[in-house]
């Protein structure tokens, strides 16, 4: 059965390809984001019940991170728009190991409405599109933590089951935690992507505050210095987010990606291939 369908976020990592496979299948998609029409702004909760009107489900990712001030009073307010707006259905996208998501999480769970948990934290794309891209082509990566060993998920296998949690009834009430099939450490990560790439690329290990100083060095916000801080220390930190779930497999009926899978299609599209040019 085609939906109305409400991917807030849905020009980012997970909600521009979630917003891709919905519409491959033929389903009417919202893209929520500032530049959407009815546009939706985190910050402008008056706008929207525009945004949520003819909505049967709602993909919810929400800016920068669940963990920060405000994030629990904004997904409790949307929550409170959905019922009126008669949403049928939310699927949040949290945060593995987030005590703070997990407020926002029971929001969602105690909302009346179906309800589908997408817990997960550090993503392959990190090294792609994200923070970790910059370091790459400069050829010189300095992480803290460095000997922990990650289960990097593929955005790409978020966004499929995130998919199958809006358009399918067998996953209401349930609580799915995302990871790959392997654990590597930052180390390993960027030495697979040095193979694949065939640049040298330099990695040390640093502590949390000699990496947020070089961060705050180089202009970051404080705000996104305390994000990153965050997800460094409390998450990173956290033995339990270490474990490897099935969860993928068990939704998807295959294996995870693997992130030399990842790191081998990302290499032939050129992105590791650019030299660093700083901006002014």
């Amino acid at each position: 059965m085609k939906q109305n369908i409400l991917v807030i976020g849905g020009t980012g990592k997970t909600g521009k390809r979630i917003v891709k496979l919905l519409n491959d299948q033929g389903h009417s998609v919202r893209v929520g984001s500032r530049s959407g029409r009815p546009a939706f702004d985190w910050h402008n909760p008056e706008g929207w019940s525009e945004v949520l009107d003819g909505i049967q489900s709602v993909y919810i990712t929400y800016q920068p991170d669940l963990a920060v001030p405000g994030a629990l009073e904004a997904i409790e307010e949307l929550v409170k728009q959905a019922r009126n707006a008669k949403v049928e259905k939310l699927v949040l996208l949290s945060g593995k190991g987030e005590r703070e998501a997990q407020l926002c999480e029971q929001v969602v769970i105690h909302s009346g409405l179906k309800h589908t948990i997408i817990r997960a934290n550090w993503f392959n794309q990190n090294f792609s599109e994200n923070f970790l891209l910059e370091p790459i082509l400069q050829r010189f990566v300095a992480l803290p933590f460095a000997e922990v060993k990650i289960p990097f998920v593929d955005v790409n296998d978020i966004a499929e089951v995130a998919v199958k949690a809006l358009t399918e009834e067998e996953h209401n009430g349930e609580i799915y935690e995302l990871t790959g099939s392997e654990a590597l450490t930052f180390e390993e990560a960027v030495a697979e992507i040095a193979k694949v790439s065939g640049r040298e690329i330099q990695f040390t290990g640093i502590s949390v505050s000699a990496y947020i100083n070089a961060l705050r060095a180089q202009g970051i916000r404080e705000d996104f210095l305390w994000l990153i801080e965050y997800l460094f220390t409390e998450v990173l930190g956290n033995p339990s987010n270490a474990e490897i779930t099935d969860d993928i497999e068990k939704v998807l009926h295959r294996k995870p990606v693997r992130f030399q899978e990842f790191a081998e299609k990302e290499a032939s599209t050129g992105v590791w291939s650019a030299e660093f040019v700083p901006t002014t």
